[in-house]
């Protein structure tokens, strides 16, 4: 057995929910004391990731920059997000930042595209169209999406899981209605890959930020491209990293992009990578099927528990993430609670670190305010 998965119950059939931590050997470092709940802002790295950063710093640091395993991590992080996205490595592009790659397919598609968006959606998703200023931008609640999709609509763009209350969006249905209509997808995956079983097969853009439920580090994104779709990405932005053989042809016009989603690829930012490629490690061993079991049965107890001091938190469940309108702030900080407020409301995450002894400190340190 993976001893990863024999700390404890994730499903509250053993033990009780999420008895313990998936990662508890990996994340010794957490401070005596602090409940972290802020996955959906910043994850935490594991012990394997921050060795390997400090070990890549210090070599950088003394005239040896290792740029052979900068490569490397490259392409094990690559290749590790395929697997966890169900799609060939070949389909998957790299990245800085997740408005980087949507600006791309943004800047393609021609004036007066019909682009349809879920209101209150993150900003990074939402903004590269909006910015566009001859887009006929169109943003719906996100329960509404998949009705809105009409005639002549050319993409429709949503995270799978709000950034602002963890609402998961209705992929299938979105998808059917697109295919329907003959509009492309585009799904932003940075709140849900790495606790929500995804396939990136399914759609014909997923974009993604490393640093929440991945674990790893920002300045790392990743881009999957479905066959076919290629000619929905401008080609304006293709660095040096963009060709074949990005070390051997970097100096003036590249001649030959690479034949792969790999064409898509910015410039790697190595240390990030480095982190990611690591943290990586640590998903797929758990798995993510194990976390998403572990993750959502935790969020499940804290939802019946702030329901039964009479709150009532958004959505239906399902998520890792709970945001709970009304919930006072009134004591968390000073119990070590780490949480974040979004869109007005307090914002829970939880991930394979968190355990149900986290679940009861907040909610004692609630019953009290």
């Amino acid at each position: 057995m993976n001893p990863l998965l024999s700390t404890g119950a994730t499903d509250g059939t053993d033990g009780g929910v999420g008895a313990a931590g998936l990662g508890d050997g990996a994340f010794a470092a957490i401070a005596p004391g602090t409940t972290y709940l802020n996955t959906a802002t910043m994850g935490l790295p594991p012990a394997r990731t921050a060795e390997a950063l400090h070990l890549a710093v210090d070599d950088c640091a003394a005239g040896r920059p290792p740029l052979d395993r900068y490569e490397a991590a490259v392409g094990a992080a690559r290749a590790s997000f395929a697997r966890l996205l169900s799609t060939p490595v070949e389909r998957v592009a790299i990245g800085s930042t997740v408005s980087a790659s949507v600006g791309k397919i943004a800047a393609r598609l021609p004036a007066g595209s019909d682009v349809l968006v879920a209101d209150g959606d993150f900003s990074s998703l939402v903004n590269p169209f909006a910015g566009r200023g001859d887009l006929a931008l169109r943003s719906v609640p996100l329960a509404n999406l998949a009705a809105e999709v009409r005639p002549g609509t050319a993409l429709v763009a949503v995270s799978a899981v709000q950034s602002a209350d963890g609402r998961v969006a209705d992929l299938p249905a979105i998808r059917a209605a697109a295919a329907a209509h003959g509009a492309r997808t585009l799904v932003d995956a940075t709140q849900a890959a790495g606790w929500l079983p995804l396939s990136a097969s399914d759609d014909d853009y997923v974009v993604c930020g490393s640093f929440k439920w991945l674990l790893g580090a920002h300045g790392v994104s990743f881009l999957t491209v479905r066959p076919g779709s290629e000619d929905g990405l401008s080609p304006a932005f293709a660095g040096w990293y963009a060709g074949d053989d990005p070390w051997a042809e970097c100096y003036g016009p590249i001649t030959r992009l690479a034949a792969t989603a790999r064409q898509f690829d910015g410039s790697p930012a190595y240390l990030g990578f480095v982190a990611a490629a690591a943290s990586l490690t640590l998903i797929e061993e758990v798995g993510v099927e194990a976390i998403h079991r572990h993750d959502v049965a935790l969020a499940t107890a804290f939802r019946g528990g702030v329901e039964a001091l009479g709150y009532s938190p958004i959505g239906e469940g399902g998520s890792a993430i709970v945001s709970v309108p009304g919930l006072p702030a009134a004591g968390l900080a000073e119990a070590g609670v780490v949480l974040s407020e979004r869109a007005g409301n307090l914002r829970f995450a939880f991930h394979l670190y968190n355990t149900s002894a986290d679940v009861e400190r907040v909610l004692a340190v609630l019953r009290t305010a």
